[in-house]
């Protein structure tokens, strides 16, 4: 019975869910098209603030940031290189970037009505199977930072199942260290729990809170292609030790080996 219970809770939830996210969007089009399409991107970025802000006020999600490290200035422009376990991930991420930011996502989002907007005019797609697509994308992030932007990239490239830390593309810490901006290193401890990537029935879905971790930047002037193995292992580290607390305080293990990919 509980199991039916909570069943039928997720999916009203997941229900519910979907249509703030869908409502708001449509009330906010109109605004979002505007800025778009006259280029105020910055504008545009507030804008998705208010709209995370409403979604998350209707749907009973409170995102909970932590800095371990300790506040600081924002840096821009950087790369914010987080882990991915739901599509909570982004929404949450207006909260703990305070600079204008863009999103580098899948292609399958510009197939989304409505909503591909925002990658048809400001955010990044990427075909990942495509080598000469994916390295378009990348300069085109790359033209963002030179103007001053904060790029946010998921270098597992797809969402884990349950949190579970995906091997490391090696893009963004190539970005990092050819224009020589920091790295912002955030880790998503349980929005999969929140709202699990899987259909409304067979994954969770829940209002909660969300506990999000924030490091300090992470400088890369000092590396080079040569040693972005050791940048990547850093940044996969910070993630992996706080994942590891987060879900098993009394037996930590921090899995050190790198994870590189071509």
């Amino acid at each position: 019975m509980k199991k039916v219970l909570r069943t039928i809770f997720i999916t009203l939830w997941k229900s519910w869910f979907a249509f703030v996210f869908a409502s708001t969007l449509l009330l906010l089009f109109p605004f979002f098209y505007i800025l778009l399409i006259t280029k105020q991107y910055r504008a545009v970025y507030t804008l998705k603030k208010l709209w995370a802000f409403l979604i998350c006020l209707l749907s009973g999600l409170i995102p909970r940031i932590r800095y371990p490290e300790g506040k600081f200035d924002f840096p821009s422009p950087s790369i914010v290189v987080a882990n991915h376990t739901s599509y909570l991930d982004i929404l949450f991420s207006v909260f703990y970037i305070p600079k204008a930011a863009i999103y580098m996502g899948k292609a399958e989002l510009l197939k989304i009505p409505v909503f591909n907007i925002f990658f048809k005019y400001i955010d990044i797609p990427v075909r990942r199977q495509n080598p000469k697509d994916a390295a378009r994308a990348f300069e085109k992030a790359g033209e963002w930072i030179d103007k001053g932007y904060v790029v946010i990239i998921f270098p597992e490239g797809t969402i884990s199942p349950q949190g579970v830390l995906k091997p490391f593309k090696n893009g963004a810490f190539k970005l990092a260290i050819q224009k020589k901006v920091p790295i912002v290193p955030a880790v998503n401890l349980n929005n999969w729990h929140l709202l699990e990537n899987g259909g409304f029935f067979k994954s969770n879905g829940f209002p909660g809170i969300a506990d999000i971790v924030v490091g300090k930047p992470i400088d890369t002037s000092c590396y080079s292609e040569e040693n972005l193995v050791d940048l990547q292992t850093k940044v996969r580290n910070f993630i992996l030790s706080h994942l590891n607390n987060y879900h098993n305080p009394s037996n930590t293990k921090l899995e050190t080996k790198n994870y590189f990919e071509t």
